[in-house]
């Protein structure tokens, strides 16, 4: 009974170390292409595009519960395009929705 343990013990490993490893040996070839190049500088700005239209896609605007969510926004685009800092411009842009979501907001 302990053999059949070990046994599927070691083969869960080794299939989990395959499973980890195989796209980066799948990938390795593709990494020197311009199709892999485009996507990398491309890439960023398209899943934020997607991540703000899935979390404002149901917003009332016409609600007042939309002014954190909005001015959160504006100040995040408006910080990065003024300092070009990531960091910076996400957690200034999470500090204004916290303090308006709990201070003004709360339900």
């Amino acid at each position: 009974m302990a053999e059949y343990a070990v046994v599927a013990v070691l083969v869960t490993a080794a299939v989990t170390w395959a499973l980890r490893a195989l796209p980066f040996a799948a990938l390795a070839p593709l990494r020197a292409g311009a199709t892999v190049r485009y996507l990398s500088t491309r890439m960023p700005a398209g899943v934020m595009v997607i991540l703000v239209v899935y979390c404002l896609r149901d917003l009332p605007v016409t609600e007042s519960r939309a002014v954190a969510p909005l001015a959160a926004l504006a100040v995040t685009v408006g910080l990065h395009l003024w300092r070009r800092n990531a960091l910076l411009s996400i957690l200034a842009g999470t500090a204004v929705h916290v303090t308006l979501a709990s201070a003004f907001f709360t339900r």
